[in-house]
């Protein structure tokens, strides 16, 4: 989902709050060659210089490696279309949830595949290996032993307190990973003569290197004033590191609205820099350095919409976005190392599934049976696997419209496969319990949601023909009364509605999530296209979309909602003259009132939102 930098803007507001709630806090707590298809490019440069330990991981030392190819085989397809890999003997409801699946190999060995394709189905491959594994396991236990056993996995929260938490081991596991709004807390003190330390979100090693990636090394160094952010893969080695004291080049980026560096850290950069260094007053110096040799600290890392944020002792010193394949649900462990003594760590707003094995599942949260003739509206939710309560607040919520519930629409979340196998097996309990989920023949990277785009299509003219078919995401709040009505005003051919960029350029900044190489898209500006948090299009054009790439005829891209945009254009240039219409109640980023979608919209406030619409009868926004 492409989201321009200028959309973000009300998330200040909430983050400063959450900031603000949190620090209150924080002060309180002491606490994997057959046959080549597609030869996969980096998705980040390797960096020239490093700081000096960025040599070392865990201790060791490890060479720069050479760019490496990463080839898809055969081997990984055929077991993921396997009668074995899908099947295992699995409910009809689970069985239900990989009919998309089935139909997605021709798109997936296409020779232009995305970028991290061949990566997403290796891990895919051996991920399903897992669960395949888990769900026999799973069937000679019973009941009762495997809901006590998933209540430890995958906690709302985790700790450690005394005694020193630092070394070679990790200091908190993360059975599920982590979600937007989780936090990790932790409270040390800096040996006297530390050098350096450093705090590590490591990830987890599913894809047969011998080392596992670091989500984020967030390195403190004491010899020169500095903090140092980077990312490291076996494959890849560093990517482009990120020092506060900030250089130039960063001044001015922002990260969920939060400059990367606190800017009195910056003071350290123009002090050092001046010719009376020598005589600078070091005093000053550290004075604005946010760890003091010898002097205790609390440092939370938080997770927002765009990236990584810590404060320390309360109040914002660093920001760092998140990089593809980097994403914070990827992180299975925390690890601090170096010349520090750990008090304390917790993590918390960890992600936490409903016990589906012991609860008895609501009839009306369950996807209702359909009737096999064309309904109204499909609307596909784009998910992540830990994203559990987003997927349950709105199932309770506008899931509940009658029209959902009578089968004139129907609701259905679209999933890759996760690189943890506690998460792959609730999302397979979450399939069975619900019935409204379709999986993904991959790994969720951001860089092949055009795949799922391509499935929602497939969804809704193959497996649950519909009229019109809506792509959403699990963020989003939607009020299917007012689009259904909404809906009978427009034509139901050649339709592209929501709210649409009628004048867009690619993002030529390399550090940008949606950075886009003039090799990708040479043109200087994107035909006409709906913003990724919600869009329709008509039967026709996921019918082209769909006979389109299975004769690759259309072009891959990977900036989903720009992808469809260009997949349109074509159909309006070969077709028919599509029906281009914006409307701006489709709102990008945050509440206003009289919308149709809202989106950034956690799941307490999707609660709230359905709510108000129950006792108020009209769309009031909730804060």
């Amino acid at each position: 989902m492409m989201q321009v930098l200028s959309v973000v803007r009300f998330k200040f507001g909430f983050t400063s709050v959450r900031m603000r709630n949190w620090s209150v806090g924080i002060c309180i707590m002491v606490l994997t060659l057959i046959f080549i298809i597609r030869y996969e490019q980096p998705d980040h440069k390797l960096a020239t210089n490093h700081t000096m330990d960025d040599s070392s991981i865990e201790g060791e030392s490890v060479e720069e490696p050479a760019k490496k190819p990463h080839f898809m085989t055969l081997e990984d397809l055929d077991y993921l279309f396997s009668n074995m890999s899908i099947s295992g003997g699995e409910e009809e409801e689970v069985l239900n949830g990989l009919l998309v699946w089935s139909r997605m190999r021709p798109f997936l060995e296409r020779p232009d595949a995305l970028p991290g394709t061949a990566q997403g189905i290796e891990e895919a491959t051996l991920a399903m290996k897992d669960l395949v594994f888990l769900i026999s396991k799973e069937k000679g236990a019973s009941s009762d032993l495997v809901s006590k056993e998933l209540g430890r996995n995958c906690p709302d929260f985790v700790t450690a307190y005394d005694g020193d938490l630092s070394g070679l081991r990790h200091v908190l596991e993360l059975p599920c990973g982590l979600i937007e709004d989780s936090s990790i807390t932790l409270v040390g003190i800096p040996d006297e003569k530390s050098r350096r330390f450093q705090i590590q979100l490591v990830g987890s090693g599913l894809s047969g290197e011998t080392r596992r990636p670091i989500i984020l090394r967030y390195n403190v160094n004491f010899s020169n004033p500095s903090i140092v952010q980077n990312t490291w893969t076996e494959k890849l080695g560093w990517g482009n590191e990120v020092r506060c004291p900030y250089h130039g080049s960063f001044k001015n980026h922002l990260v969920d609205e939060l400059p990367l560096c606190n800017k009195q850290t910056g003071r350290i950069t123009l002090e050092e820099s001046s010719n009376d260094k020598e005589n600078m007053d070091s005093s000053l110096s550290n004075s604005n350095f946010p760890f003091l040799k010898g002097s205790p600290f609390t440092a939370t890392l938080w997770f927002g919409v765009e990236g990584f944020h810590m404060t320390i002792n309360g109040q914002h010193e660093t920001s760092f976005a998140y990089r593809e394949k980097f994403e914070p649900w990827l992180v299975s462990a925390v690890k601090v190392s170096g010349d520090l003594k750990m008090l304390s760590a917790l993590a918390t707003r960890l992600p936490i599934p409903d016990d589906h094995a012991s609860l008895t599942v609501e009839e009306n949260l369950k996807a209702p049976s359909l009737s096999g003739t064309r309904i109204e509206l499909l609307v596909g939710v784009f998910s992540t696997g830990n994203n559990f309560k987003r997927r349950m607040a709105l199932r309770r919520s506008w899931m509940q419209y009658e029209a959902v519930r009578f089968g004139k629409v129907a609701v259905r979340f679209l999933i890759g496969l996760h690189t943890n196998e506690k998460v792959n097996i609730e999302m397979w309990k979450e399939a069975k319990a619900y019935g409204d989920i379709q999986f993904m023949p991959f790994v969720d990277y951001y860089g092949l949601l055009s795949l799922k785009t391509v499935a929602l299509c497939i969804l809704g003219t193959k497996v649950i023909p519909a009229k019109y078919i809506m792509k959403t995401d699990d963020d989003a709040f939607v009020r299917i009364d007012e689009l259904l009505s909404s809906l009978k005003e427009k034509p139901s051919s050649a339709l592209l509605y929501g709210l649409i960029s009628f004048a867009s350029s690619p993002d030529r900044e390399q550090r940008s999530k949606w950075f886009i190489r003039k090799e990708e898209w040479p043109l200087e500006s994107y035909p006409p296209w709906a913003h990724g948090p919600g869009y329709i299009i008509s039967h026709d054009i996921a019918k082209f979309v769909v006979k389109g790439h299975r004769q690759r005829d259309l072009r891959l891209f990977k900036l989903e909602d720009v992808a469809m945009g260009i997949w349109i254009q074509q159909f309006n240039q070969t077709i028919k003259r599509v029906k281009y219409i914006n409307d701006k109640r489709f709102h990008n980023s945050g509440c206003k009132s009289s919308y149709i979608l809202v989106h950034y919209q956690t799941p307490r406030l999707i609660l709230c939102l359905w709510e108000n619409l129950q006792k108020e009868k009209q769309s009031i926004c909730c804060e």
